[in-house]
C-alpha cells in the first residue's frame, strides 16, 4: 500500500517561528509573574542579564534586557528569590521557549509589592488619584478629626501641634487599629462614622513609621475608597516622609508625617497674630496719613482767596459773567443778521424761480425767436427766389426750343429715339420726324447731299 504524501513540509525555522507566534498571542502569557529562585546568572558586558529560574519541580530559562534591569530596586544574585514580571516567547534560533523578564523583586515583599502595584494601577484607571477632584482644606478649621492609633506616637505629634499651633480648634480623636488584622476594617468605620457624625472639618488618618507589612492596612482598598467617598476634607500623614501609601495618591492631601499633616490642617496662631498686629499698624499708618493729608487739604483750602475773600472772587466772576453776557449778546445778533441775510437771499432765488414768472420769460423768449424765425425764413426766401429767377433765366436762354424760335429744327428718325445728327444715321427712304418750334414734321428722305458736293 503506497503512503500518502504530506500535504505541507515546514521547515525548523517556520515551526520555531509559529510556536512563537502563537505564545506571543496569547494574552496570559504576555504578561505574567512568576516566582522562583536565580541560579545561572549571568550579568553580560552590553547590560543583559541571563539566568534560570527554578522550583523544587521545575525550571526555565529568562533574559532581562539591559533597558529594563537598569530600574532595579536592588542587585540580583546567584540564589535569590525572586517574583518577576514579563512575558513567554520562543528564541527561534534554538527552538527554546524563555522568559523575558521586565519587572523584578525580592521575594517576600515582593508579594505585597504586586498587590501594591496592581491596586494603584486599578485605582488610578478608575480616576481616584485625579487631581481635579481633590478639594481645598478650610483655612480656619474648628474642628479636628484624627482617625489614629490612641497610644502611638504619631496622636501625640498630632495634638501637640495642634493645640500649639491652633489652640482654639476643637480634637476629636477616633482610636482605630493601624496594623495586623482588622486594622483596614477600623479604619474604613472610622472615617465613615465620622461623615455620618459631621465631625471635624478635616479628616487626619494616619500613623507613625514602620515596615511595609506595618504600614499595609493603608494600602487596602476598602481604605482607599472610604477615602474617596468621604465629604470631609482627609489628610494622609502615614509613615515617615519617604513612605508612599494608596491611601497617600486618593487623599486630599498628603503630608509627609503626622505632625506635618497637623501643620497643614490648622493655621499657626502665633502667625495669624503676627499678620493681625501687621495688618492693624498698616491699617493704623494708612489712616493716620490719610488724616495728616486730609488736614493739609483742609488748612489750604483755608488759605485759599476764594474762603479768605469770597466777595472778591465772586466780584471777579460777575465781572466775567456779564463780558460773556455781551459778547453771547453780540454773537447772537450777528448770527441773526446771518441769517436773516441769507433768508433775503433764498427769497430773492425762490422770486427768480416763481412758475408763474418763469413761463411769461419763457413765452416772450417764444415771441422773439418765432418772429426771428420768420424774419431769417423771408430772407432766405427771397434769396431762394432770385436765385431761381437766375436759373430760369439761364435754363431758357440754353433751351433747345429758344434755339427752334429762331429758324432751327431737330431731326429724329422714326422712332423718335435717336436724333439724327449725321448723314450716316438715316438711308433714302427712312421716315424721319422734324420737331420745330411749334410742332412736328413726318417726312421721308427722298436724297441726301454731303457738304462740298454739288447737288443735283
Amino acid at each position: 500500500m503506497k503512503q500518502s504524501e504530506p500535504t505541507r513540509v515546514l521547515s525548523v525555522k517556520d515551526l520555531n517561528r509559529y510556536i512563537r507566534m502563537k505564545m506571543e498571542g496569547d494574552s496570559r502569557l504576555s504578561d505574567v509573574w512568576i516566582r522562583g529562585e536565580i541560579s545561572n546568572f549571568t550579568h553580560h558586558s552590553s547590560g543583559h542579564m541571563y539566568f534560570t529560574l527554578k522550583d523544587e519541580g521545575s525550571r526555565v530559562k529568562a533574559i532581562m534586557f539591559a533597558s529594563h534591569n537598569q530600574r532595579l530596586p536592588f542587585i540580583p544574585k546567584e540564589g535569590s528569590r525572586v517574583i518577576a514580571r514579563g512575558n513567554v516567547s520562543v528564541y527561534e534560533r534554538d527552538g527554546q521557549y524563555q522568559f523575558y523578564a521586565v519587572q523584578m523583586q525580592p521575594d517576600g515583599i515582593g508579594s505585597l509589592y504586586l498587590a501594591y502595584e496592581q491596586l494603584k494601577s486599578k485605582l488610578d484607571a478608575e480616576g481616584l488619584f485625579a487631581a481635579e477632584r481633590k478639594r481645598p482644606l478650610p483655612l480656619f478649621p474648628k474642628t479636628i478629626g484624627v482617625i489614629t492609633s490612641p497610644t502611638g506616637a504619631a496622636v501625640r505629634d498630632i495634638m501637640i501641634t495642634i493645640r500649639r499651633r491652633y489652640p482654639q480648634a476643637k480634637i476629636i480623636l477616633y482610636p482605630v487599629l493601624v496594623q495586623g488584622k482588622g486594622a483596614a476594617a477600623s479604619i474604613v468605620k472610622a472615617i465613615r462614622l465620622m461623615n455620618e457624625w459631621t465631625e471635624g472639618d478635616v479628616l487626619i488618618v494616619g500613623r507613625g513609621g514602620g515596615s511595609l507589612e506595618e504600614l499595609w492596612a493603608f494600602n487596602e482598598e476598602a481604605v482607599a475608597r472610604a477615602i474617596y467617598q468621604s465629604r470631609i476634607p482627609v489628610i494622609s500623614a502615614v509613615g515617615h516622609e519617604t513612605d508612599f501609601t494608596i491611601a497617600d495618591f486618593v487623599a486630599d492631601l498628603r503630608a509627609a508625617t503626622p505632625t506635618a499633616a497637623a501643620e497643614l490642617a490648622v493655621p499657626s496662631s502665633s502667625e495669624l497674630k503676627g499678620q493681625l498686629l501687621q495688618r492693624q499698624r498698616q491699617l493704623k499708618q494708612g489712616l493716620r496719613q490719610r488724616l495728616e493729608r486730609s488736614q493739609e487739604r483742609l488748612a489750604a483750602l483755608q488759605r485759599s482767596p476764594v474762603l479768605v475773600h469770597p466777595r472778591r472772587y465772586m466780584l471777579q466772576h460777575a465781572e466775567r459773567l456779564d463780558m460773556l453776557s455781551q459778547r453771547l449778546q453780540g454773537t447772537i445778533k450777528s448770527r441773526m443778521s446771518i441769517h436773516q441775510e441769507r433768508q433775503r437771499s433764498l427769497h430773492q432765488g425762490l422770486i427768480r424761480f416763481n412758475p408763474r414768472i418763469q413761463a411769461e420769460v419763457a413765452a416772450r423768449r417764444k415771441d422773439q425767436s418765432t418772429r426771428q424765425l420768420m424774419n431769417a425764413m423771408q430772407v432766405v426766401m427771397k434769396s431762394k427766389l432770385l436765385k431761381l429767377q437766375t436759373e430760369m433765366r439761364h435754363l431758357d436762354a440754353l433751351s433747345p426750343l429758344k434755339i427752334m424760335s429762331r429758324g432751327y429744327s431737330l431731326v429724329y428718325d422714326e422712332s423718335e429715339q435717336r436724333l439724327v445728327k449725321s448723314l450716316h444715321d438715316v438711308q433714302p427712304g427712312d421716315m424721319v420726324n422734324v420737331r420745330v418750334s411749334d410742332g412736328q414734321l413726318q417726312c421721308q428722305v427722298w436724297g441726301m447731299k454731303e457738304d462740298g458736293e454739288d447737288g443735283k
